[in-house]
């Protein structure tokens, strides 16, 4: 069971340049490093200031140079907007670059803002994204390949970068979609999940889920590499935490706004915040996510770690325009504090099975 962080790098009202939150990502990175956390992840947005990195597997090529253990991940890979041929080779190279650290997080996209401006039809992502797994397969395994589909089409070639990774980084596919967990199942990858605004109900539902699939598919069902992904926030001074829970109140504000194309963009790319029909009262997040004093966070991590069962818990840091220095000491606090006594809670009867660590091919 390991732990890690998930940065979105998200700008509001331009509160920060650009260039000072990649440089505050990296920081970031360069921390969680220090204190053993197994991974870092970058999200991949474009248009908006919902989130500024354009290229995780650019930022992952940096933050490798500057870090010695933790893995970097793409969290995620929109793979639908990209062309297959040079997603592959760069994830090759990339994963050479960090000397087999890559954790390769795919997923289809939801946002139409993003897939519009890249003359892509998101109904077609689903199946763009399938294909492109296909090709991610047979590229990364062998010397030559062709592939024939609706979308893609590739003559025989051969890739000349090789994944450092045998057979293929991990894969972590990021959807609830029974048809991806499916597919996920059957070819053996990781399955990312997010836990949004529900508590335990939710996460339990997802695990009956991901069983169901998995029995379907006639696999063992504790043998499906699950990580998650949460807002989480552990702080003894209440006005902290009430900081933290407005900008994931922020954040999830844009995402359901670009997701049900009523954004209203402000100032070029600034979407501007809105109240969105439905939304949880900060009062709900608060008592559905794990937020609070340190030792409500660390009785509710463990919680969700023995319902959904995973083998990697990710949370997320910066978020709206939440203090960089104070998201540096919360990091502290994970590491030094929280992760070890969930560790320590869960040692005796850990609830997933760890996957084999893949090989790693001769320099």
């Amino acid at each position: 069971m390991d732990f890690g962080i998930f940065i979105l790098m998200q700008q509001r009202n331009k509160h920060k340049t650009s260039h000072q939150i990649l440089r505050d990502a990296v920081e970031q990175t360069r921390l969680a490093d220090e204190l053993g956390f197994g991974a870092a992840w970058y999200a991949e947005h474009h248009f908006s200031n919902y989130g500024l990195c354009s290229s995780p597997l650019t930022m992952i090529a940096h933050c490798a140079a500057v870090t010695r253990n933790i893995r970097l991940g793409t969290g995620i890979v929109v793979a639908p907007l990209y062309t297959p041929a040079r997603l592959i080779a760069d994830v090759a190279m990339v994963d050479q670059l960090s000397d087999g650290r890559l954790n390769l997080g795919i997923g289809s996209g939801y946002q139409h803002f993003e897939f519009e401006r890249f003359g892509v039809s998101l109904e077609s992502a689903k199946g763009r994204t399938f294909e492109m797994l296909d090709m991610l397969e047979a590229g990364l395994t062998q010397p030559k390949f062709s592939y024939e589909g609706e979308y893609y089409r590739q003559p025989m070639s051969a890739i000349s970068q090789r994944a450092v990774q045998r057979p293929t980084p991990p894969m972590w596919i990021t959807s609830v979609d029974p048809a991806f967990l499916s597919r996920a199942v059957k070819s053996g990858h990781h399955v990312f999940v997010s836990g949004g605004d529900g508590g335990l109900e939710k996460l339990a539902a997802t695990r009956a889920l991901i069983d169901q699939v998995a029995a379907a598919e006639g696999k063992d069902p504790a043998g499906v590499q699950v990580g998650l992904l949460r807002a989480a926030y552990a702080s003894n001074d209440k006005d902290e935490v009430e900081r933290y829970l407005e900008c994931a109140r922020y954040q999830r504000r844009i995402a359901v706004s670009l997701k049900r194309r009523t954004a209203q963009i402000a100032d070029d790319y600034q979407v501007e915040e809105g109240i969105v029909e439905g939304e949880p009262t900060l009062e709900e997040m608060r008592a559905l996510l794990p937020v609070g004093d340190i030792d409500t966070v660390i009785e509710r991590v463990v919680n969700e770690i023995r319902t959904l069962k995973p083998v990697h818990y990710c949370f997320q840091t910066q978020m709206g325009d939440f203090d960089h220095k104070t998201m540096l000491r919360q990091l502290e606090t994970w590491g030094k504090v929280i992760i070890p006594a969930v560790q320590q809670e869960i040692a005796n009867d850990p609830p997933h099975r760890p996957a084999a660590r893949p090989e790693l091919a001769a320099a």
